[in-house]
C-alpha cells in the first residue's frame, strides 16, 4: 500500500511539474510574440513601431523622474499636434549625442506660425528647459501610461544576445519539449497498439484450439 501511494505521489509531482514547465514555457512565446510584434511591426510614418496607435517604450534616463523612472516601459498613443496643450507629456524625435533618439519630456510652451506649431519641452527632474525646439513631425505621440520596470525587459530583449537567451533559447527549448512528448505520445499508442494485436491474437488462437 504504501508502494502504491509513494507512485502516485511521484507521479502527481511529474504532473504538476509538467503543467509548471508548460506555463513557463507559454509564458516565453507570448512575450517572444509581443515582442516581435513590436520590433517588427510595420513602422509608422513617424519611424516607430505602432500597435493600433499605441507604442511601448523603455525609459533609459531619470529626467522625468517622479513621473515615470528609468526602467519603465511607457506607451504613448498617436496624437494630431493640434490637440496638444501645455503640461501634456510627448514622445519626439531629437539628437542627443550626435544620435537620433525618441525624448520624453513634458510640453512648457507652444507657439504657433501660420498653422505650424512648435513646442518647448522640459523634464520634470530638469531645472532647465531643453535647449532645442519640437516640431509637429517630429512628435511621436502623447504619453498615455506606464507599466513598471518592464522597460528593463523591452530594453534586454531589443539586444541580440537578450533576445538569444531569453527568447531564442527558451523557445527551441520549447520546441524540443513538445516533439519529446509527441515522439513518447506516439511509442504509448504503438505500444497500445501492439498490445490489442497481442490480445486478439491470442482471443483467435484460443478460439481455434476450442474449435
Amino acid at each position: 500500500m504504501a508502494k502504491a501511494e509513494s507512485i502516485q505521489n511521484k507521479s502527481k509531482a511529474a504532473k504538476g511539474l509538467s503543467i509548471f514547465l508548460n506555463l513557463i514555457l507559454w509564458l516565453i512565446v507570448i512575450m517572444a510574440a509581443f515582442f516581435s510584434i513590436v520590433t517588427f511591426a510595420s513602422k509608422s510614418d513617424s519611424g516607430v513601431a505602432r500597435i493600433g496607435g499605441y507604442t511601448p517604450m523603455a525609459v533609459l534616463s531619470e529626467s522625468m523622474k517622479g513621473t515615470f523612472d528609468k526602467g519603465d516601459m511607457i506607451i504613448v498613443k498617436k496624437v494630431d499636434p493640434v490637440n496638444l496643450q501645455n503640461g501634456d507629456i510627448i514622445a519626439y524625435w531629437t539628437v542627443i549625442e550626435n544620435k537620433k533618439v525618441v525624448n520624453t519630456h513634458r510640453i512648457v510652451d507652444i507657439k504657433e506660425t501660420n498653422g505650424i506649431y512648435q513646442f518647448m519641452t522640459k523634464g520634470d527632474a530638469n531645472d532647465l528647459v531643453d535647449n532645442y525646439v519640437v516640431s509637429g513631425g517630429d512628435i511621436v505621440g502623447k504619453y498615455v501610461t506606464l507599466v513598471p520596470v518592464l522597460g528593463n525587459v523591452l530594453t534586454v530583449l531589443s539586444s541580440s544576445m537578450g533576445f538569444l537567451i531569453i527568447i531564442v533559447l527558451p523557445l527551441l527549448a520549447f520546441f524540443v519539449y513538445q516533439l519529446y512528448k509527441l515522439i513518447i505520445l506516439l511509442i504509448e499508442l504503438k505500444k497500445q497498439t501492439i498490445i490489442e494485436a497481442t490480445k486478439v491474437a491470442i482471443a483467435q488462437a484460443e478460439a481455434e484450439k476450442i474449435c
